[in-house]
């Protein structure tokens, strides 16, 4: 038989899923294991998103809608974004998929054809490089310090561009890391990009849930050239606890929103009009949950913070945003837990499940092998007897 695609089988799976693929397994034997790893809030969907939905329902709004979402959602898209951020888009600039990633492929369809440059600062969101070589672009990774607070500086941006770099993601706040960026470092960036006329991808999926007071700024907010060359990405999933309800969204300019919906018509076929309903209410209502939520991610921060802080041999990164904090474990390369040498977060990850009992994500597949990643998206319960695990494999391994 003739081989199958060079480029899908150059596409790895998910190390996010396969960490939760064997903790579910282990669960499911019977087994007590504490899983940190798919960033998912475990908050129920707030009660009037849920009616909102189930009113979908029981007014038949069960049909087809356009490729680039209801009017209805788009709307409340461009209100919300107007509200939170103080953009300004018209319906004619929204598009709605099913969920992030059909919005990340599709804008990097837009922009990239097959050889271009897309520019990924490291610790990156493990889908963002292979979603790059899976529209045959070349990613080109920069790699970032702890040290800097994982930003991505104005110098190594610019040191990166070539004449085949088409575009940058910029994903802010940031997953693995937690980090934000400053305004005024946001705006060093954005002169580099208007300078060297490159697209942006702006990942923004983690914007409501920054910590500390910290100032948010969103990237296309800086300014008409700016926004000129941005995608803006983003959706209802973190923000309002609708993950499995699959709904994301780009703002773009038309010309660009046309070719991605274009997309969408052809592959997609437009995006569950029930979920659709619902998050119209997401957007449009109440916002009182959204404050809530974020509230008691920040106290679970805190605690995982401090009390991680004082396990030897390991060390947080303080997380300024996101439900994701990492932990540096550079201290333990080269040592041997249980039999097993640790050479990476991989390792680590391995042997900490299997005989810590608890699950969490390498970031060796999100370019930082020496970090790993706790999702604070659980109980707190869950988060205090992880870190009772924590201390007990480190103290007998």
């Amino acid at each position: 038989m003739k081989a199958l695609s060079t480029l899908a089988r150059s596409v790895r799976a998910s190390t996010t899923m396969a960490i939760d693929t064997q903790f579910k397994k282990m669960r499911a034997e019977g087994i007590d294991v504490i899983g940190f790893s798919v960033g998912e809030p475990d908050f129920p969907t707030p009660e009037h998103i849920k009616q909102a939905g189930i009113r979908a329902i029981e007014q038949n709004l069960t049909k087809y809608t356009p490729a680039a979402g209801t009017l209805e959602l788009r709307r409340a898209v461009c209100q919300r974004m107007k509200e939170d951020w103080g953009l300004d888009y018209t319906t004619d600039e929204v598009v709605i998929s099913g969920g992030g990633k059909p919005i990340l492929y599709a804008a990097l369809k837009t922009l990239v054809d097959p050889g271009d440059e897309v520019i990924l600062p490291a610790p990156y969101w493990v889908s963002y490089y292979e979603l790059i070589k899976m529209v045959g672009g070349v990613p080109v990774v920069v790699e970032t310090t702890e040290a800097d607070g994982f930003n991505l500086t104005p110098d190594h941006l610019r040191a990166a561009i070539t004449p085949k770099t088409k575009a940058i993601i910029l994903n802010n706040p940031s997953n693995p890391t937690g980090m934000i960026y400053s305004r005024a470092h946001l705006e060093a960036i954005a002169q580099v990009i208007v300078e060297e006329d490159l697209y942006v991808i702006a990942d923004e999926m983690y914007s409501k849930l920054v910590f500390d007071g910290q100032e948010f700024v969103s990237f296309p907010s800086l300014g008409e050239e700016v926004k000129a060359r941005t995608i803006l990405a983003n959706g209802a999933s973190k923000t309002y606890a609708m993950t499995g309800w699959r709904i994301g969204f780009a703002c773009a300019s038309q010309e660009i929103i046309k070719i991605m919906s274009n997309y969408f018509s052809h592959s997609l076929s437009g995006t569950c009009s029930i979920a659709q309903a619902a998050s119209v209410e997401a957007f449009a209502g109440s916002q009182a949950e959204v404050e809530a939520m974020r509230q008691t991610f920040e106290d679970r921060r805190n605690y995982l913070y401090e009390r991680m802080n004082r396990i030897e041999g390991v060390h947080p990164v303080h997380s300024q945003a996101t439900f994701y904090m990492l932990m540096n474990i550079e201290k333990l390369i080269g040592k041997t837990l249980y039999g097993v040498t640790i050479r990476d977060a991989d390792d680590f990850a391995q042997v900490f499940l299997k005989e810590g009992l608890v699950a969490l994500v390498p970031c060796t597949g999100f370019g930082a092998p020496h970090y790993l990643r706790w999702s604070f998206a659980v109980s707190m319960e869950n988060i205090k007897a992880g870190l009772d695990r924590l201390e007990k494999f480190l103290a007998e391994g």
